[in-house]
C-alpha cells in the first residue's frame, strides 16, 4: 500500500510539473512566435515595438559567455583537481569543500552585490562585459567545482594506480589518464552551469546593466545587455505598452532555443566521450 501511495504521489508531482511547463510553453509560443523574424533577430533595440530587435542582447550574451566559460572552466577544474588529487584530507579541506557546496546554493543576487562591490566599484570596471562576466563566473564557479570533483571521484582508482606504478608522475597521470576519463562529467557540469549563467538576471540588475538603446558590444570592454535583461525590462514595460509582452515572449523563445542547444550539446558530449572511454 505504501509503495502504491508513494508511486501515485511521485507521478502526480511529475505530472503537475509537466502541465505547468506545457501551459508556459503554449503561452509563450502563442504570443511570441509571430514576432520572430529576421528584422527582430538582427535589429537594434528601440523604444518603438514595431522596430525593436534583439541583436544587441544576443551579442551581449555571446560576449558574456566569452568571459564566463574560460574563467569558470580553468578555475573550477583546477580547484577540483587540487582538492581531489593534491590536498591532504583533513578538517581544513573538509571545511573548504563544505563551504564550496554551500556557495552553490547562495541566492544569485548576493553574487550581484559582490560583483558590484569588487568589480564595478573597487576595480572601477563599470558595467561592461568583463565586470558582468566575472560576476557570473562567481555565481557558477561552485557548481563547476562540485561537478568536476564528482567526475574525478568517479574515475576508477586502478587506472591512477596503474599509471603511477608504471613510473608516471602525478601530473602526467592526471593529464593523460584521469582527466580524459573524467572529461564527460566535467563538460556536462560546466555546460549546464553555463546554461544557468545565460538565464540569470538578478546579478546583472544589481551591477546596473542597461537594457535599451546601447550600441552593439564589440569586445569585453564595452557596455552590453543580455537576453534575460531584455525579457525583464520588456515584461515591466508591457504594463504601459501591450506589444512589449509579445516582444518579451519572442525573446524567451530565442533564449529557450539557446538553452536547448547548450543542454543538447552537453548530452551529446557526454555520450560521445562515454562510448570512447
Amino acid at each position: 500500500m505504501m509503495n502504491k501511495v508513494s508511486k501515485g504521489i511521485f507521478f502526480l508531482s511529475t505530472l503537475f510539473g509537466l502541465v505547468v511547463l506545457a501551459v508556459l510553453l503554449y503561452r509563450v509560443l502563442s504570443e511570441g512566435i509571430a514576432y520572430i523574424n529576421w528584422n527582430f533577430l538582427t535589429g537594434k533595440l528601440s523604444t518603438n515595438p514595431e522596430r525593436a530587435g534583439i541583436m544587441g542582447a544576443i551579442l551581449g550574451t555571446f560576449w558574456l559567455m566569452i568571459v564566463v566559460a574560460p574563467v569558470t572552466m580553468f578555475l573550477g577544474v583546477a580547484t577540483a583537481i587540487y582538492l581531489e588529487m593534491y590536498a591532504k584530507k583533513n578538517k581544513f579541506t573538509e571545511f573548504i569543500q563544505t563551504n564550496i557546496a554551500n556557495l552553490a546554493g547562495v541566492p544569485s543576487i548576493v553574487y550581484g552585490i559582490l560583483g558590484l562591490t569588487v568589480f564595478v566599484r573597487a576595480m572601477d570596471l563599470g558595467n561592461i562585459v568583463l565586470a558582468g562576466g566575472l560576476t557570473m563566473s562567481l555565481l557558477i564557479l561552485p557548481i563547476v567545482i562540485v561537478a568536476s570533483q564528482e567526475a574525478l571521484r568517479a574515475v576508477p582508482k586502478f587506472l591512477e594506480e596503474g599509471s603511477l606504478g608504471m613510473g608516471a608522475t602525478k601530473w602526467q597521470t592526471i593529464r593523460a589518464v584521469v582527466l580524459p576519463v573524467a572529461l564527460p562529467g566535467i563538460l556536462t557540469g560546466a555546460i549546464l552551469a553555463l546554461s544557468r549563467a545565460i538565464g540569470e538576471t538578478a546579478p546583472l540588475v544589481v551591477i546596473g546593466i542597461p537594457a535599451l538603446l546601447i550600441p552593439f558590444p564589440g569586445s569585453i570592454f564595452d557596455k552590453f545587455t543580455v537576453l534575460p535583461m531584455q525579457i525583464y525590462y520588456w515584461t515591466l514595460d508591457s504594463s504601459l505598452v501591450a506589444e512589449y509582452a509579445n516582444l518579451a515572449a519572442a525573446t524567451i523563445i530565442v533564449l529557450l532555443v539557446a538553452l536547448l542547444v547548450l543542454n543538447s550539446s552537453a548530452i551529446i558530449i557526454r555520450n560521445k566521450f562515454t562510448k570512447r572511454f
